[in-house]
């Protein structure tokens, strides 16, 4: 790898490296009936991107059934066991991922999840836990996105300020994430459609990783 930039990039992961947003679902439908919660896919719209206790707990207590950590344990259960047929990886992501590498970008991995859907997905995706320099799961903070805690802490573990960190994002949650945390954000059109996105005004709005990584090599680096 060459010298270090003087820029970071932190991804989160599900939806922006990962097409998880399909296997979480059906876990989560799934999960939720045991508990006697007859979940349908649009409940879950509200809560991409703001963890898995406040997607499952948020649609569960929408059907007036109060969350319990149960839930989440048999989601989690039932998403490892359809994780290796269901996840897919997204356009670009290895090729964005190992060419900002080469040029010497510090990379982090800031994920809403629970360190083992992280560790899932990267094994599934095939991409090493060492393509980061730091991933920081739910289990890490305190406050979920939309709280910029998470990317906060990115920052501080790599030692630089926000102004120096350009987050890619999906979730509209992840947007406000980013921006609350005083950092640049590329959104990726792969779970909210473009006019969705610019409602929370990112700095740039891509179809692909492929395009992400373009425009950090032009306007960053």
């Amino acid at each position: 790898m060459s010298k270090k930039a003087n820029i970071a990039v932190i991804f989160d992961m599900d939806g922006v490296l990962v097409d998880s947003e399909p296997v979480i679902e059906a876990a989560a439908i799934r999960g939720l009936a045991e508990f006697g919660v007859n979940a349908q896919p649009s409940d879950f719209i509200p809560f991409i991107g703001t963890g898995e206790i406040k997607y499952i707990g948020g649609v569960s207590e929408k059907y007036g059934v109060a969350y319990q950590t149960a839930m989440k344990n048999r989601v989690y259960e039932i998403y490892l066991e359809i994780v290796d047929e269901k996840l897919k990886v997204q356009p670009g992501a290895r090729h964005c991922l190992a060419n900002l590498r080469r040029d010497g970008v510090p990379l982090v991995l800031a994920s809403s999840a629970d360190r083992i859907k992280i560790n899932a997905n990267l094994r599934v995706a095939g991409i090493p836990q060492n393509t980061f320099e730091v991933i920081l799961s739910a289990e890490d903070v305190v406050h979920k996105k939309p709280s910029p805690e998470i990317y906060l802490k990115s920052a501080e573990k790599l030692g630089l300020p926000p102004d120096k960190c350009i987050v890619i994002e999906d979730a509209l949650n992840g947007i406000q994430s980013a921006k609350a945390a005083g950092m640049a954000c590329l959104a990726v059109s792969s779970t909210f459609d473009r006019k969705q996105l610019a409602r929370e005004a990112p700095d740039h709005i891509c179809d692909d990783l492929n395009e992400v990584f373009e425009l950090i090599r032009r306007l960053y680096i």
